[in-house]
Formats: C-alpha cells, sequence, structure tokens
C-alpha cells in the first residue's frame, strides 16, 4: 500500500507540467526531488508511470489510467479537508495563484500585503510566467489573465486597474541623437526594444488616434522574453540605446524621475484590464473565496 501522498502529488505535478522542471517551477520543488518522488512511487506500484525522454514526459498507459482515477479522488480529499476551514474564525491554507509577470509587478502589491494581513492563516504561492497555461493543471487554485486569454468554462472577475495603455519611451540623449517620431511607422527608422513571447511570438507594436489604427513591426538591437525580462530592456532604453514598448504603469516610475520621456503619446493604445479567473465547476476552497471576496471588496482601482 502506498504511504506517502507527497509522491503521488509529485506524480500528479509532472504529469499535468507534462515535465519535471515545469513542475518543479509550478510547485516550488526541485526536478531531482520531482524525479525521486516519482521513482519511489514507480517502484511501490512496481510498474512504470511516466515515460521519459530528453524532450518530453508524458504518462504511460498505466499512469495515463492513475492520474484519471487520482484527480477526482483527491479533489475530493482536498474538498473534504477544507470543510474545516468552515469551524475557523479565518480560512487558513495555501493558495495557489498563477498570474503574468506584469501582474506581479503592477497589481498584486496593491492587493497582497491587506489580503496577507486580514487572513494570516493563509499561505500565498504565486507562479509569475508569460506562458498560457491551465491554471488547474499546474496545480494553482487560480489565474490572472487579460480577456483574450481568459478559459472557456472559467469565472473571471474584473482585478486591478480597468483600463490600461502601452506606451512608447526612450531617453532624452537617444531622442536627442535620433530625433523624436511624430508618426508610429518613422519608428521604422529607429532602434526598437522587441519583446517575444515563450512560443516564439513576435507581437507587433500597435498605435491608434482619432480613428488611425497602425501596427507596426519594427526592428532593433534587442529581443527579450516579455514578462521575465523586460526590465533589461527598459534599463537598455534608459543608458540610450533605443526605445522601448511597454505597460506605461510599467515605465511611469522612469518617466517620473526623468530617466525616460514619453514617445508618441498621443497614440498610446488602451485595453482593458486583467481578470481573476478560477473553476466555475467546482466548490471554491475557503483560502480562494476568501481572496475572491477580498478583491471584490475592495474600492475602484485608481
Amino acid at each position: 500500500m502506498v504511504s506517502n501522498l507527497a509522491d503521488i502529488h509529485a506524480f500528479l505535478a509532472v504529469a499535468r507540467a507534462a515535465g519535471f522542471r515545469e513542475a518543479g517551477r509550478a510547485t516550488g520543488s526541485s526536478a531531482s526531488s520531482l524525479s525521486e518522488a516519482v521513482r519511489r512511487l514507480e517502484n511501490q506500484l512496481g510498474v512504470r508511470l511516466l515515460n521519459r525522454t530528453t524532450r518530453s514526459v508524458a504518462p504511460t498507459e498505466a499512469g495515463a489510467r492513475l492520474l484519471d482515477r487520482l484527480e477526482p479522488a483527491l479533489r475530493e480529499v482536498d474538498a473534504a479537508l477544507d470543510l474545516v476551514n468552515s469551524f475557523r474564525d479565518k480560512p487558513a491554507g495555501t493558495l495557489r495563484l498563477n498570474v503574468p509577470v506584469s501582474a506581479s509587478r503592477l497589481v498584486l502589491p496593491h492587493i497582497v500585503p491587506a489580503f496577507l494581513a486580514a487572513y494570516p492563516d493563509i499561505r500565498l504561492e504565486v507562479v509569475a510566467e508569460d506562458s498560457f497555461v491551465d491554471v488547474l493543471a499546474v496545480g494553482c487554485d487560480a489565474g490572472i489573465r487579460y480577456d483574450e486569454r481568459l478559459e472557456q468554462d472559467m469565472i473571471a472577475i474584473p482585478i486591478g486597474p480597468r483600463q490600461q495603455r502601452f506606451a512608447a519611451a526612450a531617453s532624452r540623449v537617444y531622442l536627442e541623437q535620433h530625433g523624436r517620431p511624430q508618426h508610429p511607422r518613422e519608428l521604422l527608422d529607429h532602434a526598437c526594444l522587441r519583446g517575444q513571447f515563450s512560443s516564439g511570438a513576435i507581437p507587433a507594436w500597435e498605435f491608434e488616434s482619432q480613428g488611425e489604427s497602425v501596427k507596426i513591426q519594427p526592428t532593433g538591437p534587442l529581443l527579450v522574453r516579455i514578462g521575465a525580462t523586460a526590465d533589461l530592456a527598459v534599463d537598455v532604453a534608459v543608458a540610450g540605446t533605443g526605445i522601448v514598448y511597454l505597460f506605461e504603469d510599467w515605465l511611469r516610475p522612469y518617466f517620473a524621475r526623468g530617466e525616460l520621456e514619453p514617445v508618441l503619446e498621443p497614440w498610446w493604445p488602451r485595453f482593458s484590464g486583467p481578470f481573476l479567473y478560477y473553476p466555475g465547476r467546482r466548490l471554491l476552497p475557503a483560502t480562494l473565496r476568501a481572496f475572491v471576496d477580498f478583491v471584490k471588496a475592495m474600492p475602484p482601482w485608481q
């Protein structure tokens, strides 16, 4: 009989994430400890549960059948344990959120300190990444996403600013040397510091003004991973190397300090703010219910 639930959870995390490193990032564990836990479980059961190659990890037939049976069973266990929270003055336990890097920087700092002060027995775990993932599959309770990336069958509530803008910016040194563009298409003649998604896609820079919309694919000396290394692009812009395009809220401190200047501000496009989203087909854990209620009760974003 298998008695180590931690090994079972390790197997679930690896199978859901399709990789040991990916599961490690989602759970805060090392890939080696997860590998050892899965190996221990396989030895106890006497059957291989995961096929491992240098490029991928996938359940065997036995592993897939075990996964199908374990997931609903463990959800019932979690729900049963969570019922204990109803007997407490305040809920306790772990709440796991999967959010884009921009939300961890621009949204959560305005919410998390007050939430943790109100619920001292809740432990908040935040995984920040910009790849599109199934929050349940990576072991999280909820996520933050923008409306174009929300999954179906999810409940979504507003969190953070309801309108945001993308902004272009450069240092005064760069603009004095290379000129200040007056129309977005002029950026094609400038050094632009670009961002790339984990999928490899490089999004266009979008602008709009007085009914005119412009999309361009500028070029430049630097390409960074969106979210994870955006600060590098900002630092390079501050140093005078080129023009950066990022969330206005991200760049605002640099404007205030005079390290960057707005570029093409009348053309900055607006877009709707992010949402907290979570599964709508199951009972909410008490920790998530507390967070949802806390977010709903917050005053309108300033």
